[in-house]
This record gives C-alpha cells, structure tokens and sequence, in this order.
C-alpha cells in the first residue's frame, strides 16, 4: 500500500501524534454551498485529546481574548504532519470537560474520515476548499509613525459599517506609515498572539527586510475594508515549493488602542460567518 494511502488511513493515529506533541489543529467555519466570495479565517489551536467521538482543541483566542463558537457550527479542519495535509468536515459539540483538560477547550466531532490534499492545492479535497484571505504587506521602517494610519483604518471602517462612503479606502486615499516596497501574502492561519502568512518565493526576500511589517488583511465583505494591523516576524522557514511561511506576533506596543479595535472586528467576522451558515443550515 502508498505510503500516502496508509497514512490517510490511519489517520486517528496522526492525531494522537499530534496530541501527544502538543501540536495543533487548524479549522474554519464551513462556509454555504455556492459562497466562493468570502475568504474562510482559518484558526489553530492545539489539540488538548482525542477520544472516540469528540477532539478536544485549546479554546480559539485573538490577541488573548476568547472566540466565540456556537455548539453546532460546521467546521472543515486540517490536520498537518510535515509538508502533508488532511482535511475533514466536523462541527462544535460544546465546551471541553473538566476530564479532558484545565483549561478552557472546545468539543467537535472526531472525524469519520480524512482526505488527504494535494500538495500543489493544499487546502483543497473534493467536498470542501478553503480560501485563504489576501494580506497587503510592507515592511515598516519607523514604527512611531503607525498610530495615524491604524486610526484612519479604524475611522474608515467604522463608516463603512454605519453606510458611509467606500470610497474612503481607494488606494490613493489610503494612509500608510512610513514604510518599504510593498509585498503580498495570504493568511495561512490566526492563533492567540499572531498569525502564520505564506509568502510567494519570489517577493520572500522583500519580507525578510524588516522584522516589524503593517499588514492589510482583506476579510470583504464581512468586514468591508482591508484591516490594518502591526506585526512582528518572530520565526521563518521555506516549505518545499521555496514558499517562505513566517510567524507573526500582533505588535500593539506603539498604539495599544488599536489592539481593542482589531479584536471587535475579528468577532464581527466569527459571526457574520457562523450567522451566514446558520441561515443556509
């Protein structure tokens, strides 16, 4: 048997691995069928056990502040071991039980199956694709100078959302701080102190030129303009395509407002998108 075969099928097997490891899951809110338009934030957290029916997972967090997932929300996970992926469909049981684990946790659904991803579409099987949101990047150059861009982020937004004019994020209104040449990025996954970015191997060395970068994730239409935060690159590693993936710590020091700011809007998204496949349920 394929070495990928008997993998795949012995996939409880991974996860007792990755539990044993104190590795992690990775998980996105099932979007309706037919949505191709929304971008799907995908959350990791470690895997606290694995029982027969249920995965017990670390309670999702953003910049340390508890997530909301409602019992019953459909979920398409992945679970990584190396350069492999497996994806599967589960959804929310509940909080964790004291049995399980001390602290906070979240119940799903052990899978009944996995499907293995191919490596070139890694976050693609046949019953389910993720879409990974877009991340305008640059590296910045004077970190003192972030505070009037992330307040005329969150202004912007914040009119969008009461009806005002879109008009206030085209790009040659956009405040930037003082920063380099512009690179791109997709938001591979969001965790409690940061996020992972994949960067395409042609622009990785103009992510390696500073550690502190401002991103703009694009989480539209949820949320109807790019989201502006700081970032602090705390590890880097190419994967086998020469992709280089980095570690992104939130890096509120200079505008510790922001940080409260950033947070209702990633709520805002959670439900909007647990509301959307709510209604399509």
């Amino acid at each position: 048997m394929p070495a990928n075969r008997s993998r795949t099928d012995r996939w409880r097997d991974l996860l007792l691995q990755i539990a044993a490891r104190g590795g992690g899951l990775e998980y996105s809110v099932a979007k309706p069928e037919g949505d191709t338009d929304s971008p799907d934030l995908v959350w990791r957290s470690r895997l606290l056990a694995v029982g027969n029916r249920e995965l017990v997972l670390e309670h999702p967090v953003a910049m340390n502040q508890p997530v909301k997932f409602e019992e019953g929300t459909r979920l398409v996970g992945v679970m990584a071991v190396g350069q492999n992926r497996w994806m599967f469909h589960t959804r929310v049981v509940g909080a964790s039980a004291p049995e399980f684990s001390r602290v906070q946790g979240l119940r799903i659904e052990a899978p009944e199956t996995v499907e293995r991803c191919a490596r070139r579409d890694f976050l693609r099987i046949s019953t389910a694709a993720l879409c990974l949101p877009e991340v305008e990047c640059w590296p910045l150059l004077d970190p003192t100078t972030v505070t009037p861009a992330e307040i005329a982020n969150r202004a912007a937004i914040l009119e969008m959302q009461q009806g005002g004019d879109v008009g206030l994020q085209t790009p040659d209104s956009i405040l930037l701080p003082e920063v380099g040449p512009p690179f791109s990025a997709r938001l591979m996954n969001i965790g409690g102190g940061g996020v992972g970015l994949m960067i395409g191997k042609n622009e990785a060395v103009a992510a390696e030129r500073s550690r502190l970068i401002w991103m703009r994730v694009k989480l539209m239409p949820h949320i109807p303009a790019p989201l502006a935060l700081t970032g602090r690159v705390v590890h880097t590693h190419l994967d086998s395509a020469q992709n280089l993936y980095a570690g992104v710590a939130f890096e509120f020091a200079f505008n510790p407002a922001h940080k409260d700011f950033v947070v209702s809007q990633v709520a805002r998204y959670v439900n909007h998108v647990q509301a959307s496949a709510r209604r399509a349920a």
